[in-house]
């Protein structure tokens, strides 16, 4: 333990290291042992205060005033309380093995384990690498078909107009040769044939752009359901808007409110009427004004990725705007169409009460609380409205609704004026 601490101590400067194996031959041999500052003194007392054996010079020189005794007498207390720490430690070097031993078959079942998972990460990556390619095969076949369902319908299209474009030139080279190089009589003769022939061939109908574009598109990240038991991503987004089929929802598409925020919802489809479900289609939308052509109101397209767009805006004045709403470059379905932009909201100006003339069953006297009167000296206010006497009413324009819009429009609007009994004092 001396050797442990650092020599400059003051306790353990001074003491002397022997080697167990020394002292177990010297206690085998019967030979005292000697103290080591007093090498001609044996080793016969115990200091309690130093803890450690001394000589009877020892007792005389730094150990004057510790209480010492003989070693035989303090031998036993000290050799039980070490015999109760080896019993300690004996039971922690038990208890060690034990857990060593444990470490050991831990170190080996996590050995065990480990290669079996290494096992199953190999067969799943090799089932999910089969996932994987026999998906992707899956996409590269339906791209493929695609493809060439695209290329047949564009080869028909093609050869459509070119048996039109024939049938057209043709007709046009015979009408004008006939009208350049033909008498009198012989553009009388075949006028109606070539005329009925002409007119056969503008009244056919044809597309003025290809049948199908070339919109194939692969998204990663979109979810394609389960294949040998795996689930993949990765689609190939063949839905195409079709302007036509989109529609439009909301409470706002018709009808909105000076300097309020209205707002509507686009809904895109597929040739078939079957939702789109994701976004990115170039949106325009235009809001005119019909009596003001310098009138135009901003409106606000947010994708919502998921194949429909909200539309909103506030218009600054009232009146009549139309709406145009275009998907790539063609009108949606009900496109363009008007809204009615209202006032902005009016709000009451009178006192919604039961007046006291309603009240009082019509009595002359009877002052009114809204401060309005009725001509013929009456104090009370009336406005003619079904449910008087005893109505709840706005003494302002007489709307029995108390949410409801004041009808006291501005001074242009005679119509709804005209209506009112009430005469403000």
């Amino acid at each position: 333990w001396c050797l442990l601490l650092p020599r400059r101590q003051k306790k353990t400067a001074s003491h002397a290291v022997t080697e167990l194996e020394n002292t177990k031959d010297c206690s085998q041999a019967g030979k005292p042992l000697l103290c080591p500052s007093h090498p001609t003194e044996e080793l016969q007392l115990f200091c309690e205060q130093c803890d450690q054996p001394v000589c009877r010079d020892c007792l005389l020189g730094r150990h004057r005033q510790h209480p010492c005794d003989f070693a035989g007498n303090v031998i036993h207390r000290h050799g039980d309380a070490l015999r109760e720490l080896l019993r300690s430690s004996q039971q922690h070097m038990d208890t060690l093995e034990d857990v060593l031993s444990q470490v050991e078959e831990m170190g080996s079942a996590v050995r065990s384990r480990a290669e079996a998972v290494a096992a199953e990460i190999c067969l799943f990556a090799r089932g999910y690498v089969k996932a994987i390619e026999e998906h992707r095969d899956r996409l590269l076949k339906q791209l493929e078909d695609l493809k060439v369902q695209k290329e047949n319908l564009l080869h028909l299209q093609k050869a459509q107009l070119q048996q039109l474009l024939l049938d057209m030139r043709t007709g046009v080279e015979f009408t004008e040769h006939l009208l350049m190089s033909g008498s009198d009589v012989e553009i009388l003769v075949t006028k109606g044939l070539v005329s009925s022939r002409l007119t056969k061939l503008n009244s056919v109908a044809y597309s003025t752009q290809p049948t199908v574009d070339d919109r194939i598109q692969f998204s990663p990240h979109e979810r394609a359901g389960q294949c040998c038991g795996y689930e993949v991503f990765g689609a190939i987004l063949i839905k195409v808007v079709d302007p036509a089929r989109c529609t439009l929802h909301g409470e706002d598409l018709h009808s909105a409110r000076q300097n309020q925020l209205s707002a509507f919802t686009l809904l895109c489809k597929d040739a078939t009427g079957e939702r789109v479900g994701r976004g990115g289609e170039a949106v325009r939308v235009t809001i005119t004004h019909k009596d003001k052509k310098d009138c135009a109101v901003k409106p606000m397209v947010c994708d919502n990725g998921d194949g429909t767009y909200c539309i909103s805006y506030i218009p600054e004045e009232p009146g009549l705007y139309a709406v145009c709403i275009c998907v790539k470059g063609q009108h949606v379905q009900g496109s363009p169409f008007t809204v009615m932009v209202k006032h902005k909201f009016r709000e009451h100006q009178g006192v919604f009460h039961c007046c006291t003339f309603c009240s009082s069953g019509g009595q002359k006297a009877a002052r009114c609380a809204c401060g309005g009167t009725m001509p013929g000296g009456y104090q009370g206010c009336g406005h003619g409205h079904k449910g008087h006497p005893g109505c709840h009413h706005w003494s302002c324009c007489g709307q029995v609704k108390e949410s409801s819009e004041c009808l006291c429009g501005p001074p242009s609007d005679t119509s709804q004026r005209s209506l009112l009994r009430t005469v403000a004092l």
